[in-house]
């Protein structure tokens, strides 16, 4: 058994009721905390001990809904089409670059995709995945990346119909179904997998009844929850009535897809009916306003009204800090009545997700729970007590105060350093995005 200690540090719970305790001793034992108290450093003296006086320990941050294949498209330099409405952008820019993913350029972006969600604090991220031209294999390349690097997570395969119709959702399904049973594989040896899987679905209006059933089907079989984008634009609401006469939550709950393993993501143009259902189906909803606000597709405005909301950045990074912000202050500036409080819950929530995986405890500093710790030197100005932790959290820190990042037991980055060569990862990275870059620019939109 393998124990290491965080020494002295400020322990914070990030999950109501909100508490600050000073001068404690985290004991972790293989993955799992075991102790917290004062003084603990001497009953192990044989401990790896970090010295963490002045720092604040906390519950690492979970990223509820990302897309690692969007890794290497920053700062790209492509030719693109019009894109004044929702699936001009889709077709113009997304779709363009996951068409021209190959199996060298999914690692690299989940490498760099890993190494920039740690870096921030994120101890957590889940995947949903597309890359059409490259898709058996994918789930696993991408688990790759995520394992080298160390950070805990889930991934899953978009199935769609848009690219090669009913032959594209078989091996969307198929992929999906793969790597579910290579997690399940990875127990029945008597390993703790680090990344879980979950069956995955671009968007209802680029899946036809016959990928339903598929999804249906997939998760059965795996005993997996659907991880699928729904209402991001009004232009799935419409389609969905125009092509099947149902609201979208109404199709996907005939298939019986909506329980509580299920994630869905964005819901920006759900009604109050299909939040009530999604509500008694006690599923998960991301909310990702970063992406929203830059896809031009409105406000969710009902996000109040969802009893399992998580916090997600389709793609925009894994930092949460970042991403609470915007959503803190995107509510505000929308008229809403959420403070920062509320966000600081919906954000733990995504330790529930986690829960709802891999059948252990997430999300607080305390005997029994996963050691996924993010470590953060932050020097307050003013007071910091219980109760105004999560105020903290949206006005004074960021990811430059993150200091040491552990997951599943293991210092992934102390004191701002990684035990892998990063230079090198993001130097090949730059390789790979050159040539994805080429290959969009070759690529029609249709």
């Amino acid at each position: 058994m393998e124990i290491k200690i965080l020494k002295n540090g400020t322990v914070v719970q990030t999950t109501a009721p909100y508490e600050v305790t000073e001068h404690v001793d985290v004991v972790i034992k293989d993955d799992v905390i075991a102790e917290v108290g004062k003084n603990l450093s001497e009953k192990y003296p044989l401990a790896t001990v970090y010295d963490v006086e002045g720092k604040l320990v906390m519950p690492g941050m979970v990223c509820s809904h990302h897309h690692y294949y969007s890794g290497l498209s920053r700062g790209m330099l492509v030719s693109s089409g019009p894109q004044t409405d929702f699936i001009q952008i889709l077709k113009e820019w997304w779709w363009r670059v996951d068409r021209a993913l190959d199996e060298e350029s999914v690692y690299y972006s989940s490498l760099i995709c890993s190494l920039d969600a740690i870096a921030a604090g994120t101890t957590s991220c889940i995947d949903h995945h597309a890359s059409p031209s490259f898709i058996e294999g994918s789930l696993s390349t991408i688990a790759k990346g995520m394992k080298e690097v160390g950070i805990r997570g889930a991934t899953c395969y978009e199935m769609t119909n848009r690219n090669k119709g009913a032959a594209e959702l078989k091996e969307g399904a198929a992929e999906n179904i793969r790597f579910a049973e290579s997690v399940d594989e990875e127990r029945k040896e008597g390993k703790k997998p680090l990344v879980e899987a979950m069956i995955g679905g671009h968007a209802p209006f680029t899946i036809d009844n016959n990928g339903l059933q598929l999804m249906k089907d997939a998760a059965d079989r795996t005993n997996r929850g659907i991880h699928l984008h729904v209402a991001e634009d009004v232009y799935d609401v419409t389609y969905s009535h125009h092509h099947y006469h149902q609201d979208i939550i109404d199709r996907l709950d005939s298939f019986g897809l909506l329980n509580e393993k299920s994630l869905l993501v964005h819901g920006l143009y759900l009604n109050d009916k299909e939040i009530a259902t999604l509500n008694e189906r006690k599923a998960f909803l991301a909310h990702n306003p970063r992406s929203n606000m830059n896809n031009h597709v409105g406000y969710f405005s009902k996000l109040q009204d969802v009893e399992k909301l998580v916090l997600g950045t389709d793609g925009c990074g894994g930092n949460m800090f970042e991403e609470i912000k915007l959503a803190f202050f995107k509510h505000r500036d929308n008229g809403g009545s959420w403070w920062p409080n509320d966000f600081s819950q919906v954000l733990t929530r995504g330790n529930r997700l986690l829960e709802s995986m891999f059948n252990e405890n997430f999300g607080v500093i305390a005997p029994g729970y996963k050691a996924d710790i993010t470590i953060i030197d932050y020097n307050s100005p003013t007071p910091f007590v219980n109760d105004n932790v999560a105020t903290h959290i949206v006005w004074g820190m960021s990811s430059n105060s993150v200091s040491s990042v552990m997951v599943d037991g293991n210092m992934i980055m102390h004191e701002r350093r990684f035990d892998l060569d990063v230079e090198r990862i993001y130097a090949k990275a730059a390789e790979a995005a050159k040539k994805v870059w080429n290959k969009v620019d070759t690529l029609s939109a249709h």
